[in-house]
């Protein structure tokens, strides 16, 4: 789907999609078909795709669903959370689910991280995905496995809407959005280069929306008054041609290189012949820094929550995609620094842990 959409293939792409439940974008529309989608219906098309899929591989109807949760879908706004989880079960049962159950994300990746260990610890658990982060205190052991109540060894859980796609607008913001103007002066007065657009094409969830009429009259309008045109003739380009996800693609990859690399090119030559650029590690750790720092907290928080001090903790289990990246880690580390750091490289945790916890509860 995604090479097929940088092809130019005509079509929507929408990733992430279980980060617009709990956002108001879950009842905008879309173009689809020739009609006006409502979001929630492209999720639902989504799970029944799911179903099928996974009913011609077990050669029979399936009827019951365990769905992983973060631990919040909405900071800090309880009604809007549970909200959420409600649309996702309503549109679970829509797609022909009966038994519907739900699983917090961390308490499903500790089951899997359980099977591993040799000895009863105190773990935090700690899921960075690619729009929330979520974190758990539970005790595992060889001699809780297979238990399908766990309740009384979780000992809290804690949960911020951030994650890979953040991280992803930050590096974006930083080292490619100046190429389009970002932070130019218009010539009158010196004012700023309007900024709404660039966050705009830089988040992952509201790039379709950038690609309007009124964008491009507008982009045009502003690169007759910039003091650098050329850069905000490239933002014209991206509107114009639809280039969003691609530039998109082109800085996730050069993060998820600089979570090994110290420096990573981007490369532009699909907006202009030649054109790229080099971001640094430093320049992204930078970018993340209070990203970092609100993962840190959010990790210290559940720790207190569980009622035990940082040292109590045995080993911190690091799961999802930008668990990779080395200042995520360092962050987490901080929060119980004699901590084993383990995980990182499974990227299947969550998804196996679930299947673990279904198999117990059937």
């Amino acid at each position: 789907a995604v090479a097929a959409y940088i092809a130019q293939t005509e079509g929507r792409l929408m990733r992430a999609l279980k980060s617009i439940l709990g956002s108001p974008l879950i009842d905008e529309e879309t173009s689809l078909g020739g009609r006006k989608v409502p979001l929630r219906e492209v999720v639902e098309i989504f799970v029944r795709h799911l179903k099928a899929k996974a009913e011609t591989f077990a050669g029979r109807e399936i009827t019951a669903v365990v769905h992983g949760r973060p631990v919040r879908f909405v900071d800090d706004d309880d009604r809007a959370d549970a909200r959420a989880q409600e649309v996702l079960e309503g549109i679970a049962r829509r797609a022909g689910f009966r038994d519907v159950a739900f699983v917090y994300e961390p308490i499903a990746a500790a089951h899997h991280y359980e099977q591993t260990v040799e000895a009863e610890e105190l773990a935090l658990i700690a899921d960075i995905g690619g729009g929330t982060s979520d974190f758990s205190v539970i005790r595992v052991g060889p001699q809780h496995r297979g238990r399908a109540d766990r309740s009384s060894d979780v000992l809290a859980n804690a949960g911020v809407r951030l994650g890979g796609t953040d991280f992803d607008k930050a590096l974006n913001l930083a080292a490619v959005m100046p190429l389009l103007g970002l932070g130019t002066e218009l010539l009158e007065k010196s004012l700023p280069m309007p900024n709404a657009l660039y966050h705009e094409l830089a988040t992952w969830a509201t790039i379709n929306f950038a690609y309007t009429y009124r964008n491009e009259r507008e982009v045009a309008e502003l690169a007759a008054l910039s003091a650098e045109p050329d850069k905000v003739e490239r933002l014209l380009s991206v509107v114009h041609r639809r280039l969003g996800h691609h530039l998109a693609f082109a800085v996730e990859d050069a993060k998820i290189a600089l979570s090994a690399e110290e420096r990573a090119t981007v490369p532009l030559a699909f907006l202009e012949a030649g054109l790229s650029v080099t971001a640094t590690r430093a320049q992204f750790d930078r970018a993340i820094k209070v990203s970092t720092e609100r993962l840190q907290k959010a990790a210290r928080n559940c720790i207190a929550a569980a009622g035990v001090a940082p040292a109590a903790i045995d080993t911190i289990f690091l799961t999802g995609g930008s668990s990779r990246v080395p200042s995520v880690r360092a962050a987490i580390a901080r929060a119980a620094p004699s901590a084993r750091l383990a995980g990182g490289s499974d990227l299947l945790s969550v998804a196996l842990g679930l299947t673990q916890m279904a198999r117990t509860m059937a």
